[in-house]
């Protein structure tokens, strides 16, 4: 399908570009959220009859996105959650989760501005993209942890899933036991033994 774009699109084009697109795009998304019209002839006047008020109106629109910009761009949220010692997550962080962490220190992010491609499914720092504007772009940090410990150990660049695997082998090699030379083979530690044990072996 032809269509008109009445805004920036990534990988199609800017206002007033004529561009073809699947028709589920154009009818399920495009269409419908009113970020194009159908390539046609009366629409195409329709549009340059109205570019000079689309054009001041998406202007301004950027302009207030660019001022929000600036006070989210870089934020962080910290997000507590329980994993395996691998540091994989029981469960994940999703859009949602990112739109409350932000409303939990003041900043106003619809769902459909959180760009994720997947849900977050492993402790660590990661940048998520908020599109304020279609030509305005900024990155938050969600610092998914299991503590708040951890999470400041991880704003600090402390590789905590590193720390634990560490920890993990640290704790194996404690449970080593050290072999007494002087044994016979399947002979049992005098230190091991029952009082009734070491009396009996003295007796032999």
């Amino acid at each position: 399908m032809d269509i008109i774009l009445l805004e920036r699109i990534a990988n199609l084009g800017g206002m007033g570009d004529v561009v073809t697109v699947k028709d589920g795009y154009a009818r399920n998304f495009l269409l419908p959220q009113k970020k194009a019209l159908r390539a046609n002839e009366a629409n195409k006047k329709v549009f340059e009859a109205n570019r000079d008020r689309l054009e001041k109106e998406n202007a301004d629109r950027r302009t207030e996105a660019e001022k929000a910009g600036e006070k989210l761009d870089g934020a962080e949220i910290v997000l507590i959650r329980a994993s395996s010692n691998a540091g994989h997550l029981y469960g994940s962080v999703n859009v949602r989760d990112v739109v409350l962490g932000l409303e939990d220190q003041g900043h106003s992010v619809d769902k459909r501005q959180v760009v994720m491609g997947h849900p977050i499914k492993y402790l660590g720092i990661h940048d998520v993209t908020i599109a304020l504007h279609p030509e305005v772009h900024v990155t938050v940090k969600a610092n998914v942890a299991r503590s708040d410990d951890e999470a400041e150990l991880q704003r600090q660049g402390v590789d905590v899933i590193g720390q634990m695997a560490e920890d993990e082998r640290s704790e194996s090699e404690g449970f080593t036991e050290s072999v007494d030379p002087t044994l016979e083979p399947g002979e049992i530690p005098a230190d091991m033994m029952g009082e009734g044990e070491q009396a009996d072996n003295a007796e032999a």
